[in-house]
């Protein structure tokens, strides 16, 4: 009989409860137990998994790493898929397999080089991989130098911080002073260049950013699952312009990202995104982390995190290659289950907690279209409403809103 495959994913982002829903549907059928860290107790990832716990807070990354062999060695975990601390972790990974452990990243030496825009940019530039022209800036003449040179020509400015993931500290220059046009509306990301030299005189200390023009749609996120020895099994691209969501297999995406792929070792589940300067796609960001949207990838017919811990298991998935590249579709929110709050404070590293049982969509099936899927729910649904009391149907609709996690074709 084959055994359970025991997997920990430690502090990451909501996104990853479909991760964690695709292990468990698994194309192998293979018994998949997850167990789940987290800072948030309100964090989706913590209900979703079978058992779970709050992790210790004000851990340095060395005391961390002590923190997660000892759970490895207690609950032996067969599968690591870190997110804080990686490059921590990672310079560990034999000290995680003595106990039995896979740690499903790359090695330590990649985290630290794309941990750091300007090190990657440069690393990059030598593979002749373009990359768009940057200026690390640390002060407000080194912002207003970069600045004006962008502008003269012709390029919007943006900046954002160094080092940090997704969108967190992104804004756009503008030399438009402030006034309620910045008030009316939502948040903009645009900023008074006045307004960010004044605050760069205040502080206290230096910043450090990356000033670079800002690049236009389509953003083309390509996700990559490379073996320990170097070779890419898969390389998938997901096309973004506005809402509109899509799958490429260009290789003016894909060729690009598996050399980066290959050159630096980016072992496991990576995603390097792109973006164009005026006609040219040139490299935005690559994250040595599975993505957010990786589940999007059954639209695809693939199942990537199960190929990942199949590789991380010693086991050989094969090539994944689609068999289909997706319709086009729109990411919608919907609800998902939080821990009831418990009456006792659980003490940090408790792994044993119970949780409440997973609550799964459908997996979709291979083959099947989502608009063909989007309109047979909505032809059941008046039929359901017109025999349902009114508590039943806010029953159903909140059990439908629970079940959408997959992309609907727009």
């Amino acid at each position: 009989m084959v055994s359970r495959v025991r997997v920990w994913l430690n502090r990451t982002y909501a996104e990853n409860v479909f991760f964690m829903d695709q292990l468990r549907r698994n194309p192998c059928g293979r018994a998949v137990e997850i167990h789940a860290t987290h800072g948030d107790p309100d964090s989706p990832i913590l209900a979703t998994a079978d058992t779970a716990a709050m992790e210790p807070e004000g851990l340095s990354p060395a005391a961390y790493v002590e923190y997660a062999l000892d759970q490895c060695a207690r609950h032996s975990f067969d599968v690591f898929v870190p997110v804080l601390h990686q490059a921590a972790l990672a310079e560990h990974r034999e000290d995680f397999a003595a106990v039995g452990t896979a740690l499903l990243a790359p090695p330590a030496e990649a985290v630290h080089t794309f941990q750091d825009k300007v090190i990657a940019y440069e690393a990059v530039e030598k593979l002749g991989i373009p990359a768009p022209p940057w200026w690390r800036v640390r002060t407000a003449d080194e912002l207003v130098v970069a600045v004006d040179a962008l502008e003269a020509d012709g390029h919007k400015a943006c900046f954002k911080p160094a080092s940090g993931a997704g969108g967190v500290g992104f804004r756009i220059i503008t030399r438009t002073p402030f006034s309620l046009m910045h008030l009316n509306g939502f948040p903009s990301p645009y900023v008074p260049l006045d307004m960010v030299v004044e605050a760069l005189n205040q502080a206290d200390e230096p910043v450090d950013w990356l000033v670079m023009p800002r690049l236009e749609q389509p953003e083309v996120s390509v996700d990559c699952l490379t073996g320990p020895d170097g070779r890419v099994r898969m390389a998938v691209g997901r096309t973004k312009n506005g809402r509109r969501r899509g799958f490429t297999d260009d290789p003016q995406w894909i060729e690009p990202a598996r050399l980066l792929a290959e050159s630096f070792g980016l072992h496991y589940l990576t995603n390097i995104q792109f973006r164009m300067l005026g006609d040219e796609p040139v490299l935005m960001d690559v994250n040595t982390r599975p993505a957010g949207g990786l589940h999007q990838l059954s639209q695809c017919g693939i199942n990537a995190p199960w190929a990942a811990v199949r590789l991380a298991l010693g086991e050989e998935p094969g090539d994944l290659v689609p068999p289909f590249l997706g319709q086009d579709y729109t990411v919608v929110a919907g609800p998902r289950a939080v821990r009831a709050v418990p009456q006792q404070q659980p003490q940090h590293g408790d792994l044993d907690l119970p949780v409440p049982a997973p609550a799964t969509a459908p997996e979709p099936v291979i083959g099947t279209q989502p608009t063909q899927t989007v309109q047979a729910t909505q032809a059941a649904q008046p039929a359901q409403a017109a025999q349902a009391t009114p508590a039943a149907q806010a029953a159903q609709a909140t059990q439908a809103a629970q079940t959408s996690d997959s992309p609907l074709t727009v």
